[in-house]
């Protein structure tokens, strides 16, 4: 087969979540529940915190941020699944294909330096309040915003790069949308290479931005430990729950999607932790940073009373 062709595929056919027809419809309005949840939550979210001066801090401006990767990875997968599941022909193209792989791969990866950067947030915050303003000063905040999405676009051109050169032989995606790993199970040839690469990769992403979350908590924990007053320690915890909760949650479900051996897991397992990071979690996020954090709850209810008087 001819290297320049890349493919013999010009348009895939998605398996979708499940081939039975009397489990479509209901999916269809679940996912659609979702997704609405997801895009209120977290527009409402932007918009709280540029309506509310009090917001105006580092802390919330990654947040805001967060939430717009949120609802950008969402709407990468989630719409074209939709259709799917009330279309009879579940097609997209290739180029659709490797558009959907792209920018899916710029926000995940996006997301993963954006929990790095409001750790270290947290950090600076907790462990040296009195240079907080200095250290996360508006020109800091811009750079840190500014590489979160450079490694987004970095990681996910090199990955789809080496999506490009493969060539396909089957059109069948076994998956909701179009990913790496069902990608690269329509190779015709040997994706060896291809799989240690993007192994590598997700590994050096996951790995580098966990750790450094890690690091970031230990020093926060030794910190909030010598706080004298039960006061002090409540106020600190709660400023870091949040935060923590959806670390676990997003680090736990890409490192079971792509810090294992392709085999190592049945298309049940897959799909049930794709939906998790790519629909719930982003849904989750801004209920769990209003639900636990009395800043956001405040300025939520000042919005209110000013919108109603």
């Amino acid at each position: 087969m001819a290297a320049e062709n890349h493919s013999t595929v010009t348009e895939f056919i998605l398996g979708g979540l499940t081939n039975r027809p009397e489990l479509q419809l209901p999916l269809f309005f679940l996912f659609l529940g979702i997704y609405m949840v997801t895009m209120v939550g977290n527009l409402g979210m932007i918009v709280l915190i540029c309506l509310n001066s009090q917001l105006h801090t580092p802390m919330y401006y990654f947040l805001s941020n967060l939430s717009f990767v949120d609802m950008c990875y969402s709407s990468v997968s989630t719409p074209k699944m939709l259709v799917n599941f009330v279309s009879e022909k579940n097609s997209i193209s290739y180029v659709g294909c490797m558009s959907q792989l792209y920018f899916f791969l710029v926000f995940v990866v996006a997301e993963c330096y954006m929990l790095t950067v409001m750790a270290y947030d947290r950090y600076v915050a907790i462990c040296s309040p009195l240079l907080y303003n200095i250290i996360m000063s508006h020109q800091i905040c811009f750079l840190l915003l500014a590489a979160v999405y450079i490694m987004g676009f970095i990681g996910s051109t090199i990955e789809t790069g080496l999506m490009l050169k493969l060539s396909y032989c089957e059109s069948l995606i076994s998956h909701y949308f179009c990913d790496i790993l069902p990608l690269m199970k329509l190779s015709c040839s040997s994706t060896y290479d291809i799989e240690m690469t993007v192994f590598f990769l997700a590994g050096f992403n996951i790995i580098v931005s966990s750790s450094t979350v890690l690091v970031s908590y230990a020093f926060i924990l030794s910190s909030i430990l010598h706080i004298r007053s039960t006061e002090g320690r409540s106020k600190a915890f709660s400023t870091c729950s949040s935060h923590l909760t959806a670390v676990v949650m997003f680090y736990g479900s890409t490192t079971f999607m792509y810090l294992k051996p392709s085999t190592a897991s049945s298309l049940a397992q897959e799909n049930v932790a794709s939906v998790f990071y790519t629909t719930v979690i982003p849904m989750i996020n801004p209920l769990i940073y209003s639900l636990r954090n009395k800043e956001v709850k405040a300025a939520m209810q000042k919005t209110l009373r000013r919108k109603l008087s």
